[in-house]
């Protein structure tokens, strides 16, 4: 089971979480997400345990408690979703906008 963590401290570790989560179950992986140029954690985390029961059980206990001077929220991951290529969501039909269609 995937499990999205937040609202976590900028100082949490891979292994701190590894350390909460291993009470409720076996952690097969744990990945901390860092901002790409600055390296700093974005307080954010993906927890992956092996057995959906002792997922389950360790997001009904660990949601909304505090871990390292902050109130996490414990979740199931969302499946991730794919990215256009343009970088926004063209809603407007296959000829864009609407500019440089004038009508006389």
């Amino acid at each position: 089971m995937n499990i999205y963590v937040s609202s976590l401290s900028y100082n949490t570790t891979g292994e701190s979480l590894q350390e909460l989560f291993a009470e409720y179950g076996e952690v097969t992986s744990v990945n901390v997400i860092k901002d790409r140029e600055t390296g700093k954690s974005r307080g954010f985390a993906f927890v992956e345990m092996s057995d959906d029961t002792e997922g389950q059980n360790a997001i009904s206990k660990l949601n909304e408690t505090e871990f390292e001077g902050k109130t996490i929220n414990v979740t199931v991951a969302r499946p991730k979703t794919e990215r256009s290529n343009s970088g926004y969501n063209n809603n407007r039909g296959e000829n864009g906008g609407g500019y440089n269609k004038r009508r006389f």
